[in-house]
Parts: structure tokens; sequence; C-alpha cells
């Protein structure tokens, strides 16, 4: 954690910007990236992580974990709260090997018939593995149940998804960690694509937005969520700095950019699904 706080530190972390002070209670966050695999909830029960995430100042949260009995402690314990996502695995060290599993596609879509999910993922896949057949049922699935995507690809697996499904709606995990620019070029060639700003740095200079990035929030604004990326259980410690730090370069963007960033997006994301939670 201490490691963090030092690097929102050089970030510019602080609440103070463009001469205004952003109160926690003056800005409601939905974020969009969060995890509660099994060796999160060894360390801190489901009361605990839900707590955790209230007092960052969260309203709202995609929850998705490794297995999917993570998500579902965390919904039982606030379902107003708690918005469940569906990932593929099974259990940790997954992330490369579950393209080539045939049994994945049967696995979810007994999960999706026994549960209620906003979305399928996040799921890691790069490039031609995307046209498997395990990837490209997952897709089929989320079109025929109204779910989005959330796809932790780079940006040649992201096209390849839309040319299998036009229609699909993606929440890009982390922009791809691509370059602005790309990122750019790809928002601007799918309109469905969202992206997740999870563990992007680079759009934040000594607390403000840099003018590039200014420019691409400005162009797409209704296309950027934030996410904190609790992968691996230290990252729980960290949730309340890193929030901290994310209302502060919100705070350096004008409305409804900021309010579109901050939660908008998660929502209307959320409501596009027919059988929205």
């Amino acid at each position: 954690m201490k490691a963090l706080a030092r690097s929102l530190a050089i970030l510019g972390f602080g609440l103070m910007l463009c001469g205004n002070v952003v109160k926690a209670e003056e800005l409601r966050l939905f974020d969009t990236h969060i995890h509660y695999s099994h060796d999160a909830w060894e360390q801190y029960s489901a009361e605990n992580a839900v707590e955790i995430l209230r007092e960052a100042g969260l309203r709202r949260a995609f929850v998705s974990s490794s297995p999917d009995e993570g998500t579902q402690k965390l919904y039982r314990q606030a379902p107003d709260f708690i918005v469940p996502v569906l990932r593929p695995y099974r259990k940790r060290g997954e992330l490369q090997s579950w393209v080539d599993d045939p049994t994945v596609v049967e696995m979810v879509a007994e999960r999706l018939a026994a549960n209620r999910y906003a979305g399928i993922g996040e799921f890691h896949v790069s490039g031609a593995d995307a046209d498997k057949p395990a990837v490209r049922g997952l897709v089929d699935l989320a079109r025929t149940h109204g779910l989005f995507l959330h796809a932790h690809a780079d940006a040649d697996a992201i096209a390849r998804i839309f040319r299998h499904d036009p229609e699909a709606r993606i929440l890009w995990a982390h922009a791809g960690f691509e370059g602005r620019e790309r990122v750019e070029a790809m928002l601007g060639a799918h309109p469905e694509l969202r992206a997740d700003l999870s563990f992007r740095f680079e759009h934040v200079s000594n607390g403000k937005i840099s003018p590039a990035w200014r420019r691409t929030f400005l162009r797409f604004p209704e296309r950027f969520t934030i996410g904190t990326d609790t992968y691996t259980p230290s990252r729980w410690e960290d949730v309340g700095d890193y929030i901290t730090w994310v209302r502060g370069w919100l705070a350096d963007l004008p409305e409804p950019v900021r309010s579109n960033i901050a939660y908008g997006n998660a929502e209307r994301l959320l409501a596009s699904n027919p059988n929205a939670m």
C-alpha cells in the first residue's frame, strides 16, 4: 500500500484541482473492474470486502472472480451494490488455457442458467485466439443473454470479436494497454466498444489530465469507465487510496464528461442489458 501511495503522490495524488475541492460525497463512482477470487475471500470476508468498497466511496461495482463462488458471496452480501459478471475460469491459472478448453462454453452456459449476471468476463484473449471456438462460444452466449463482454485483449482480438458479432457490447479491460492513438482509433471504429481505465496512469500528470488524453475523453465522453482491478489480495489494501486518486483526476474534467466516466457510462452499459439488474 505504501508503494501505491508513493506512486499516486508522484502522479499528483490529492483532491485539490482547478481551484475546487471534490468531496467524497459529491461524485458517485461505479467501479467496473473488481475481482473477489478465492485467495481474496480467504483474507477478506464478504462483509469486510463490501465494507472496503463502500468506505472508498463506491456506489456500485461490477464483480467477477475465479471461481464464480466469490462473486456470488459478494452479491449475497450486498445485492443492491454488487453487479455480478461471470468469468470463464474455474480456478486461478486458466488465463491462457481457457481458450483451448472445449468444456468452458458449457460451464458458462450452466452458470448463466443458474444465476443472474450483467456480463461475461473478465476473460483474457490475444490476437487470433479470439477466433477459437471457446471465445466465439462466449460471444454467442453474451448475444443470446443480452450481456456485455469484459475482455482483457489486444486490439486485434477486439476487432476479431466484432467481426464475429458486430453488435457485441464490449468493455475493454485496461483499454487494452494500447497507446492512446490506438484506443481512439478502436473507439472510432466500433460504436459498442467501451474502455475501462484500470491500471492506466499515463493520462494523468501532476494530478491533471494530459492534453492529449483530455482530447480523447472529450471526443468519446460516453465510452470510458473507471476500475480498480483487485486481481490479487494485496490490491484490496489499496482500494481507498486508488479511488481517492481517481476522484482527483476526474475533478480536472468538465461536466458531463466527469460524471459519465465516474458512473454514467457504467450505468448505461448496465441498463443496456434487457434483463438489467
